[in-house]
């Protein structure tokens, strides 16, 4: 029978979501790759022990995660669930998320109707065995749905007891702060947004995203930090076979040019004068922006969880650190 760490809970940091009362560890686990079809569930479970060992209570999954079998990360998770973490419950917060591609015809399509969002949220929670999710996201913007009917099927499910909280995915602050207007008038705790975000993307400074949503008291759960893995030492010295961009299981090989060979290798250097891996200072990087709520780490072993969790150990950037830092990831390629 599984037992957790009784220290697990002694140096994880956990932040308030946007000014809401539910706080969610500095580092979350996304289950986005490896948890679901063709992944070896004994690792798949293991990572998953390994971060609510080290504190980590915040799960991130969506209906669509598992392809090309959609939903097979999140009966995955059930399964992890049923075999000891389930007595945590109260102890865990677990979010999913709908309006990607789901299921065939157009019902089940990329949209945010109401049809859909509830619809979905059912089978969510069928998979993982669930009463409620603590978080239930739009998972991305969609123009063809009067953003209203979005709102109230996301206001419906929260009163209904399937959620106790909602979220927008993929928003951008434009498309945040409307939504948002909506939720004020229907008075639905609506608490974070989740973009992409790392020292490779910084797309939510330019659009101001990180800036709304701290002057509106809306948390933000970064996914991508590691910007598919460019971030880390797998680079640094050629493309390893068993790496994404070696398998071309992503989309940011195209990226990887001796220009960024060489970006890379410079925040190497900072990062190991700092005493961190490259990964673990582009994880501390983004929480040292005060709008960030959580980090959404991957993982395909538990080793990585267990590293990028070392990250919280040193938070802090010298102003030299901070202008190196800018200089080289601003520098035109």
């Amino acid at each position: 029978m599984y037992k957790p760490n009784d220290s697990r809970y002694e140096k994880m940091i956990y932040r308030h979501c946007g000014k809401s009362g539910l706080k969610l560890p500095a580092i979350s686990l996304g289950l986005w790759q490896n948890f679901g079809y063709g992944s070896v569930f004994e690792t798949a479970e293991k990572m998953c022990r390994t971060a609510f060992d080290l504190g980590i209570t915040h799960f991130d999954l969506a209906n669509n995660y598992g392809h090309p079998f959609n939903g097979s990360a999140e009966e995955n998770f059930g399964r992890i669930l049923d075999n000891g973490l389930r007595a945590y419950r109260d102890e865990l917060c677990i979010s999913t998320k709908a309006g990607y591609e789901m299921w065939d015809g157009p019902y089940g399509d990329r949209n945010g109707s109401r049809k859909y969002l509830i619809s979905s949220l059912d089978q969510s929670l069928k998979r993982m065995g669930l009463e409620y999710v603590d978080i239930f996201y739009h998972h991305v913007f969609d123009p063809n749905t009067p953003l209203e009917e979005t709102a109230l099927a996301l206001d419906h499910i929260v009163r209904q007891g399937k959620a106790l909280y909602v979220g927008v995915s993929n928003y951008n602050s434009a498309q945040t702060a409307e939504i948002a207007a909506i939720f004020k008038e229907l008075r639905t705790p609506f608490i974070v947004n989740q973009p992409s975000y790392s020292m490779l993307n910084r797309w939510i400074e330019q659009d101001g995203l990180d800036s709304w949503a701290s002057e509106n008291g809306v948390g933000i759960s970064v996914f991508s930090p590691l910007h598919q893995g460019l971030l880390t030492d797998r680079y640094l010295h050629g493309v390893p076979r068993d790496s994404r961009i070696g398998k071309g299981n992503t989309w940011v090989g195209g990226m990887l040019t001796d220009e960024m060979v060489q970006k890379i290798r410079a925040l190497n250097e900072i990062a190991e004068a700092r005493g961190q891996k490259l990964s673990q200072m582009a994880i501390a990087w983004i929480l040292s922006n005060p709008a960030i709520t959580t980090v959404l780490v991957g993982a395909s072993r538990p080793e990585q969880i267990e590293d990028n969790v070392k990250a919280i150990e040193n938070l802090t950037f010298t102003e030299s650190e901070k202008q190196a830092i800018e200089e080289i990831i601003s520098k035109e390629e």
